[in-house]
């Protein structure tokens, strides 16, 4: 997991120094997920076609 950091530093109008740090956790195993699912949704949508196209047709000739 990657985890980016950012930090503000500002002044407010008193003249304190104020410090702001924000975190953001990035996951990329959901992108690795759906990526997995799409490449299987194509894998089969061609194997159906290809089987359509060898078994199927033939019989209409």
């Amino acid at each position: 997991m990657v985890k980016w950091v950012l930090v503000l530093e500002d002044t407010d109008k008193n003249g304190e120094f104020k410090k702001t740090h924000i975190e953001k956790k990035v996951d990329y195993t959901a992108v690795a997920i759906a990526f997995i699912r799409y490449a299987a949704y194509i894998i089969i949508f061609f194997g159906f076609l290809w089987f359509v196209v060898k078994y199927i047709l033939p019989f209409f000739r």
